[in-house]
């Protein structure tokens, strides 16, 4: 049998394997007992194995962390009741409790995300693979996610408004809404949350939701930023 690869977590220097095979909680009581700080939950994080990746979920109810991977850009933040894959390599988290502030590091070994067919959740709600993008449709998300791609820890409040993107691209406004529209339709077909909001309306937040979503789930990396370029050389001429 081929052994499963080493992940583990590190805190301050202070390396702990994680074991497939058993959950692994962070927190003021927990696996890792981060500290004594009363604003800390006994068991705020924990992390578990399915299906041969790694899933971090806060099991908090006021606290929220900071989830970053600085080689690919993203950041997001997982609130209480949320979880998500760690399909990074390595994943930098931060939290705070009180006055203090703490940062702990995961180095999980993870498959390729293109590769899960199981249902896998973001923000809370389940979700369900990777969706099939039209070249327009990946672009529209690069440009949305454009900073975040290119400034390390760089967070949702960098994302462009839809005439601001849909400049960048040499869209009219009309055109970026509706390949929008299909985006977030595509996706909630699928399970992501926050493309709708209750009622079927469109949801206010829905391109942050959408970047959050296309970046931890690598629909979009660096190495697809040259497509702005190219969409906008195309529509200049």
């Amino acid at each position: 049998m081929t052994p499963h690869p080493v992940s583990y977590v590190d805190y301050c220097g202070e390396r702990f394997d994680l074991d497939p095979g058993q959950r692994f909680s962070i927190g003021r009581e927990a696996d890792l007992s981060v500290d004594d700080n009363p604003y800390l939950h006994r068991r705020f994080l924990v992390l578990h194995n399915e299906n041969g990746l790694w899933w971090l979920t806060n099991l908090g109810t006021h606290l929220s962390a900071s989830v970053s991977a600085g080689d690919v850009g993203f950041s997001a933040t997982l609130g209480p009741g949320a979880r998500m894959p760690l399909v990074f390599g390595e994943t930098t988290i931060v939290f705070s409790a009180g006055p203090t502030t703490y940062e702990v590091s995961v180095y999980a070994d993870a498959p390729a995300v293109a590769s899960i067919t199981e249902p896998h959740t973001i923000g809370g709600d389940t979700t369900r693979g990777v969706p099939t993008l039209t070249e327009s449709q990946k672009v529209l998300i690069v440009v949305l996610a454009e900073e975040i791609l290119r400034r390390d820890g760089t967070g949702a409040s960098a994302i462009p408004s839809s005439a601001q993107a849909a400049a960048r691209l040499g869209w009219s406004i009309t055109k970026f809404n509706r390949k929008l529209d299909n985006v977030c339709d595509k996706l909630d077909q699928l399970g992501v949350s926050g493309m709708r909001a209750g009622g079927g309306k469109l949801a206010s937040n829905r391109r942050t939701k959408l970047v959050e979503f296309a970046i931890s789930s690598r629909i979009v990396t660096r190495d697809d930023l040259g497509l702005i370029d190219a969409e906008a050389a195309r529509n200049r001429g």
